[in-house]
């Protein structure tokens, strides 16, 4: 037996507004006490931004089109010799990414540690600060906020294992309901989800029609141009991305999505996540997503990421991301933000997966995190080289709810993220069994949803 959870609609997010007078971050005045230098985020002020769309393969250093606003702040920045980046620059056999160097990508994308990064579609920038440059950048009226950046990291599954996809589609498609949609035509067809993760494996069966743009950033968070075949170097991101919109394959179907239009991203792990991810999450935007599937966080919670989150938001582009695998009491960033649309893991009996996070916080608005939880146990995905495998964990439960929302935006094109999200959270059902403080509003459904928008 199932009870019905209807939520209001949390508010809209028309800008980035920051606290009045707010503190530097904890991460800030620890790294400026440490080292005497810190990479921040700057935050632009509307005006100061380039109205400009950056276009995707766009460099992300300073160029004669950088606004003038821009390059002046820029003067405030500082190249630190002594950073990971710089360590990585010098020796270009250090990489993340086994299957193509650093040498390699460095000669085509030009990658070089840069003293600030501009990332135009979101209007932030990226530097290393001292302390004289962090108080010049907040006195001045082009900066509406500076907030640290910690180093997100991959939310690793719980447990791997070989597997077998069963015929039609597997039981967290069935769960949430997506077939129906399928079935009055909406299967995410003309909906970009940006995807956000260990990359992907292009030539997997389920997704070689599935992946339109592929884009990798470097250890230092260049875009590497031309972008190379879509590669995973793990195996988290072919699994993620065929949860979101996997194709079918000789019956068996994975996708929650199978007509979404997969961008995929390689930004994780090694070598400065936060310019990998602020490159992706640029990218992203710049590609016109939707839906934005993320299964990274910082242990805890940080808000420094809280502006980009709500950038996105502002940009039309709704972010799904995972509540973290430390179980009840712990949380991640930027999951855990009110801003974010954040998932915990369910298993086939509906029952919360023990090690899906979750916690109350004492705030007005989404006390509880997740929002929602989704199939996330014994989840039967794709495996780079061809096959599946299964894997449990929040991870797996937040390409389910990226992939609803694609269903939904390909059946009201027009919707806003607002909307969208609404109509996710009024259609959750929350077993009687459930405890609300550890599942949130509940399971949400398809069909439940689309009824709503």
């Amino acid at each position: 037996m199932t009870e019905t959870i209807i939520v209001p609609r949390r508010g809209s997010t028309t800008g980035v507004q920051p606290p009045s007078g707010r503190p530097h971050s904890l991460y800030i005045e620890q790294e400026l006490q440490a080292r005497g230098v810190v990479q921040v985020i700057v935050v632009l002020a509307p005006a100061a931004a380039s109205r400009v769309a950056q276009p995707v393969g766009a460099r992300l250093a300073l160029s004669d089109a950088t606004p003038s606003a821009v390059k002046s702040l820029a003067a405030l920045f500082v190249q630190d010799e002594h950073t990971a980046a710089a360590a990585i620059a010098k020796d270009r056999t250090i990489t993340s990414s086994p299957r193509l160097s650093l040498r390699a990508a460095s000669a085509k994308s030009a990658s070089a540690p840069q003293p600030v990064r501009y990332y135009a579609n979101l209007g932030v920038m990226l530097g290393n600060v001292d302390r004289d440059g962090l108080e010049a950048l907040k006195d001045r009226d082009e900066v509406q906020d500076v907030v640290g950046s910690p180093q997100l990291r991959l939310i690793h599954p719980k447990r791997i294992a070989a597997a077998t996809a069963v015929s039609g589609p597997q039981w967290g498609t069935k769960k949430i309901e997506a077939p129906a949609l399928w079935k009055k035509g909406f299967d995410g067809s003309g909906i970009i989800v940006a995807h956000l993760d260990t990359g992907v494996d292009g030539k997997h069966a389920a997704l070689r029609n599935a992946i339109t743009r592929f884009a990798f950033f470097d250890d230092l968070g260049a875009e590497v141009s031309p972008a190379p075949k879509p590669f995973d170097s793990g195996e988290h991101g072919t699994h993620t991305a065929g949860t979101i919109a996997g194709r079918p394959v000789r019956g068996k179907q994975i996708g929650i999505a199978p007509g979404a239009h997969l961008a995929s991203a390689l930004v994780i792990e090694g070598g400065n996540p936060i310019a990998r991810v602020l490159g992706g999450m640029n990218w992203a935007v710049g590609v016109g997503a939707r839906v934005l599937s993320m299964s990274l966080g910082f242990p805890g919670l940080v808000e420094d990421f809280l502006p980009i989150t709500q950038i996105l938001r502002s940009r039309g582009v709704l972010p799904v991301f995972a509540a973290g695998n430390e179980g009840p009491g712990f949380t991640r960033s930027p999951g855990n933000y009110s801003e974010a649309l954040s998932v915990g893991a369910v298993d086939i009996n509906s029952e919360i997966a023990s090690f899906s996070s979750s916690q109350l916080f004492a705030r007005a608005i989404d006390a509880v995190v997740p929002d929602v939880v989704a199939p996330g146990v014994d989840v039967v995905s794709a495996k780079p080289g061809g096959g599946y495998q299964t894997m449990d964990g929040t991870s797996m439960a937040t390409p389910h709810v990226a992939g609803l929302a694609a269903l939904l935006f390909s059946a009201k094109p027009q919707a806003t993220v607002d909307q969208v999200e609404k109509a996710i959270f009024q259609s959750c059902a929350l077993p009687q069994r459930m405890d609300p403080q550890r599942g949130g509003r509940g399971i949400p459904n398809a069909v439940r949803a689309l009824s709503f928008l």
